[in-house]
């Protein structure tokens, strides 16, 4: 076989790039939909008080649990199916949504007992007393509710994206948010015949779109609207299904549960800053740097889906060559917005935190560190675009790998001692956040590199 000519190889790069901006894309506008309606609620909390955002902040960690649990089943799935799609194999793919979301029912009822009967744990971890652990609790509780029909929608848009529909999930996401907006803002301040709820109002309108986004999912799964058509025939317990998904979601699972608990131990180190008790200030000037952090993650972790699903597909398709370049093309479209990012952050972080919060203790806190994160988005985005590369190909072990040694000893360990031992408050914790993203990104660009992930079996 020939080599191909230079046309030849530039052509196939193009075709590359616009099948990534393609995937991307609608990606992207979920992320942004997602982050802007996160920082809302984060803001509305702020109008409240610090007690109030640090609720909010404790229930999107513990959200993410829900989430990293679900991506036992969510990671499997898309992997398998972007194999069968680009195999050709269609019935399979369809069979593979429907009983992966067989299984999602399953995972979603022991979510919502596990929060419900773990509630009160979790702010009695972090120090959280009185009104502040009332109000986490009371959050905690009704967002586990929510939660449920966020597995669901999980999982049909995980399905979706196997099949290169990124645009679905995009349309389930908006109408989610949009509800989220809306009733989140009318219950906060009690518009009309509703009651003022305060920060009730905001869990309120958390769950309401959660259950509108899970309705719209199931409509277009079973109306044949989106690219895979489920049918009530196949949703099914079939073991050997639920094996494939969970040999390759359980590595990515456990990797999931060793972040969070890598994330809730630093949570840890972060309430004991002060005096070794809970500081309100603290938290809540973490809770604002990590939320606005993530918007630098929004056009990475997006190119870092597309070229999950295209890794996937390229390798069902037999085609092994351009499965390798796929993540070296999406990180070559990452890098300049990541440099981007750590120029803005570090210029406006005075501004971004005066508008986040009326605190200006939190401020004082806040900005030293968010100027330190602002130096790591870089490392960072070569990390999620290798990972999620890696996971795309079914490769879900060795990340699972890289976050017990990052997240759970790294980020904990160094943090505790830079923040805590040499008393270098949230600006020393952060500096453990930064050598973990460092160490997994060259621990994750390694093993790309190695092509290892080539021969594994889905």
């Amino acid at each position: 076989m020939q080599n191909p000519t230079p046309l030849e190889s530039r052509s196939a790069a193009e075709h590359l790039r616009r099948d990534l901006f393609r995937l991307a894309l609608p990606v992207l506008g979920e992320q942004m939909l997602a982050f802007c309606v996160g920082l809302y609620d984060v803001y509305l909390a702020g109008l409240l008080g610090k007690a109030e955002t640090s609720a909010i902040g404790l229930s999107a960690y513990v959200s993410w649990l829900a989430f990293l649990i679900f991506s036992l089943v969510g990671t499997g799935t898309s992997a398998i199916i972007a194999r069968a799609w680009g195999a050709g194999d269609f019935d399979d793919a369809r069979r593979i949504a429907a009983r992966s979301l067989t299984l999602t029912l399953v995972f979603g009822c022991g979510i919502f007992l596990f929060l419900q009967l773990l509630a009160n744990l979790f702010p009695v971890l972090l120090n959280m007393e009185g009104v502040q652990r009332d109000i986490a609790v009371e959050y905690l509780r009704m967002d586990a509710f929510g939660q449920f029909f966020a597995g669901w929608t999980m999982i049909g848009s995980a399905a979706l994206r196997g099949a290169g529909d990124m645009r679905s999930p995009l349309l389930v996401l908006t109408v989610t948010n949009i509800v989220n907006v809306i009733v989140s803002t009318a219950c906060l301040w009690g518009w009309g015949p509703l009651p003022e709820m305060g920060v009730t109002g905001i869990v309120t309108g958390t769950v309401t779109a959660h259950i509108c986004g899970a309705a719209v999912m199931t409509a277009m799964l079973f109306s044949g609207t989106s690219r895979i058509q489920v049918r009530f025939a196949e949703f099914q317990f079939h073991r050997e299904t639920f094996h494939r998904i969970l040999r390759i979601g359980g590595p990515a699972a456990l990797g999931g549960i060793a972040t969070f608990s890598g994330h809730f131990l630093f949570l840890m180190v972060i309430a004991r800053l002060s005096s070794g008790g809970f500081d309100g200030a603290t938290f809540a000037a973490h809770v604002v740097g990590v939320r606005i952090e993530s918007l630098s993650y929004l056009p990475v972790e997006a190119f870092g889906i597309a070229a999950a699903t295209l890794v996937g597909q390229s390798l069902g398709a037999g085609h092994l060559d351009r499965a390798r370049k796929v993540a070296h093309e999406a990180l070559r479209q990452c890098v300049g917005y990541a440099g981007l990012m750590t120029l803005v952050f570090f210029t406006f972080a005075p501004f971004i935190y005066s508008k986040m919060q009326s605190s200006p203790e939190v401020s004082l806190i806040g900005v030293p560190a968010f100027r330190l994160m602002a130096l790591y988005q870089i490392p960072n985005a070569v990390l999620i675009v290798y990972i999620n590369a890696l996971r795309g190909a079914g490769d879900t072990r060795f990340p699972m790998l890289c976050s017990l040694l990052g997240n759970l000893i790294v980020r904990v360990s160094v943090g505790y001692v830079c923040g805590v031992v040499l008393n270098g408050g949230l600006f020393g914790a952060w500096i453990g956040m930064g050598a973990d993203n460092i160490l997994r990104a060259v621990m994750a660009s390694w093993r790309y590199r190695s092509g290892r992930w080539v021969k594994i079996k889905v």
